[in-house]
């Protein structure tokens, strides 16, 4: 088995990076130049996880990315007669953009094509083949390692998580919960999704409760700077924050603190009519997205509703992605004002939405959109906008490096000056795996490249579509290197990969050839300038290292819930 390694020339200088700004123990920092002297703090590091938000709907992150795509696909590249398809409309992203500007952007993020997978992937820093957690439906096993009780028990950080948790399961919760997983308070909804988002259930984990156990109470009346007392998610989801950080900060200003954030939106609700998406609160968003409400939603439509007039799906999308992201303002400028030896990762947790009636999002960047979205191994699946900003990070910085959600295991704790484990316990807890993250503190702090090797090195997004979702009875993995990728279908009638290189074809409209074996792909005959080689390596790596490989990967994996009735239940009794 081949595992994703960079050199330790280049791990060294990235430690020497991140320990001039995080200390080797609490209280006992070093100056940022890494030498002895007044003590500096571990950094605290804010970790923000937007909902079903791809790389289309927050394009503006990356300027000149649509420009280039147009150029590719138009006249003067592929000639691809819809290529005017690409040049479509984002949502406004302000806040976004800034935070990319002042730090750095990543082009070639990946991560799952569901919320639970790539949530799982990035607390334990394991693929999904290893954690068991295939589609939306499975949960975290408890006895599975959280880099947030190293970052607890090891390096004296508190720790907080907010929002949707979404990795102990749907409905009922057997999982792995926020404080089984480290944190020392949990505020926010423990489902993938709420029942609307203004009435929603309110689930906490705090000092009174055991780890195991959490309390569920009615949507809290909170309020922000310019923004009305109301029960809208977002808003008492970013109130919970702030507060708690600003506490941290008076209450105990030299000890580190983590926090988990993960937004609902822009996830559809529980509750399907008359609208799964909602007409945000008319104060969470900017005038430009504001004025685009209010010329669509005619009479029967109003703000801070599931009533959207004629407002199109791609018209919600941008108003609720815009809506978060005014959020994410107030979190940076709470940042900001408290403390500025923070880092803050910013990172969607798959692509957008594009099934079924009221569910077609894709309105930018993609050409191809029906059947390719969430849920599925493509780009505009499993590719996401990331950046990350903080102390020794240069702004306006970007990586084209190929980077997944799984890295920010080893990332975080690199941050936070603590050792990355290789190997964790497996999801039975009778053995280990080794660990697949790989840290970005060589890119964040250096502009290393290739982390992984750009030819044998690889990434994987693995997925499970269970009936009557997205793409009913789908079992998908893909495997990409710098250069080339490859998806695989398995279902009962046929079983087949496809081939891209995504250099030249970014948005997979012009599969390659594949070869008609792969007899010689191991014997020396083919080289890695030959495209057939990559297609055979990939392959293979699905064959082997994915859950496509494993036929038993069902039995192994830890069971899942059936369907419930009400996905979505008002006021759950307490679950074990």
């Amino acid at each position: 088995m081949t595992h994703p390694t960079f050199s330790t020339t280049l791990r060294g200088l990235a430690l020497l990076a991140v320990l001039a700004i995080a200390s080797a123990a609490p209280g006992a920092a070093q100056n940022r130049d890494g030498k002895a002297g007044k003590a500096r703090p571990r950094p605290n590091i804010l970790l923000i996880i937007s909902d079903d938000i791809g790389v289309d709907a927050s394009s503006d992150m990356y300027p000149g990315l649509i420009d280039g795509l147009v150029r590719q696909y138009g006249p003067s590249g592929h000639k691809h007669p819809d290529y005017k398809m690409i040049q479509g409309r984002p949502a406004s992203t302000p806040a976004l953009n800034s935070l990319a500007q002042s730090g750095m952007r990543f082009s070639q993020a990946w991560v799952n094509t569901f919320c639970s997978p790539t949530r799982t992937s990035m607390i334990t820093g394991l693929y999904s083949v290893k954690t068991g957690v295939l589609d939306y439906m499975g949960y975290l096993s408890k006895t599975h390692h959280s880099f947030v009780r190293d970052l607890k028990e090891k390096g004296g950080y508190a720790t907080a998580a907010f929002g949707k948790w979404h990795i102990a399961g749907l409905g009922e919760y057997p999982g792995m919960k926020p404080k089984e997983a480290g944190f020392d308070l949990y505020r926010g909804n423990l489902h993938g999704g709420v029942q609307t988002y203004h009435e929603w259930d309110y689930h906490i984990q705090d000092s009174t409760d055991p780890p195991d156990r959490y309390r569920t109470e009615k949507a809290p009346v909170r309020s922000l700077p310019g923004i009305a007392p109301t029960t809208f998610a977002p808003v008492v989801k970013t109130a919970d924050a702030v507060d708690w950080i600003t506490r941290q900060e008076k209450t105990d200003p030299d000890k580190p603190w983590f926090v988990w954030f993960a937004f609902n939106l822009s996830h559809i609700t529980g509750q399907q009519l008359p609208n799964p998406m909602v007409i945000p609160n008319a104060d969470t968003m900017d005038e430009k997205s504001r004025k685009e409400m209010e010329a669509c939603m005619g009479p029967d439509g109003k703000f801070g509703t599931a009533d959207v007039g004629s407002c199109s799906s791609e018209a919600l999308m941008r108003a609720m992605t815009n809506s978060m992201d005014s959020m994410v303002r107030i979190l940076l400028d709470t940042v900001d004002r408290l403390d500025k030896n923070t880092y803050i990762i910013y990172i969607g947790d798959n692509g957008t939405w594009m099934f079924g009636d009221k569910r077609e999002f894709i309105d930018n960047m993609y050409i191809t959109r029906r059947g390719r979205s969430k849920g599925t191994a493509y780009e505009s699946g499993v590719r996401v906008s990331m950046a990350v900003r903080g102390p020794g990070i240069k702004a306006g910085s970007r990586s084209d490096e190929w980077v997944n959600g799984v890295d920010l295991f080893s990332t975080i704790l690199e941050l936070g000056g603590l050792e990355v484990p290789k190997a964790v316990p497996d999801r039975t807890g009778k053995g280990t795996v080794a660990v697949d993250s790989v840290s970005l503190a060589p890119v964040l702090f250096k502009g290393a490249k290739d982390l992984r090797d750009p030819d044998r090195g690889y990434m994987l997004a693995e997925t499970v579509n269970p009936v009557s979702t997205v793409k009913p009875n789908l079992k998908q993995a893909a495997a990409r290197n710098k250069t080339y990728k490859v998806i695989c279908d398995e279902n009962p009638e046929t079983a087949s990969c496809t081939f891209y290189n995504l250099a030249d074809d970014p948005l997979e409209e012009y599969p390659l050839d594949k070869p008609q074996s792969c007899s010689n792909y191991a014997n020396g005959t083919w080289t890695t300038a030959d495209a057939s080689w990559h297609f055979c390596r990939l392959q293979d790596v699905i064959a082997t290292e994915s859950f496509l490989g494993q036929p038993d990967y069902e039995k192994q994996a830890v069971p899942q819930q059936p369907v419930a009735k009400k996905p979505f239940p008002k006021r759950p009794a307490q679950a074990q």
